[in-house]
């Protein structure tokens, strides 16, 4: 049963890390906000991102909120896989 749990974790944070990488790809390239991908993307990362908005202080142009989430994301799975 707990390897079914560690399956599903896996994969749950796989997905998020390519959503947020796919977020931060878009943001390159200037996708229209009104896209449908980019529509799904920023529905599924914005929960994670905005709070990490809020406590990281600006730094101009760059947002580094998805450079943290992510590695918050790799913490948070190390964590989980040992206590399971």
């Amino acid at each position: 049963m707990t390897q079914y749990l560690v399956i599903f974790l896996d994969i749950l944070l796989y997905v998020l890390w390519a959503a947020i990488l796919g977020r931060v790809i878009i943001s390159w390239i200037n996708l229209s906000p009104d896209n449908p991908i980019a529509v799904l993307l920023y529905g599924i990362t914005e929960p994670i991102l905005a709070p990490i908005r809020r406590v990281l202080p600006p730094m101009g142009m760059l947002d580094l909120s998805p450079m943290v989430a992510l590695i918050i994301m790799i913490i948070i799975q190390r964590v989980l896989v040992r206590l399971i």
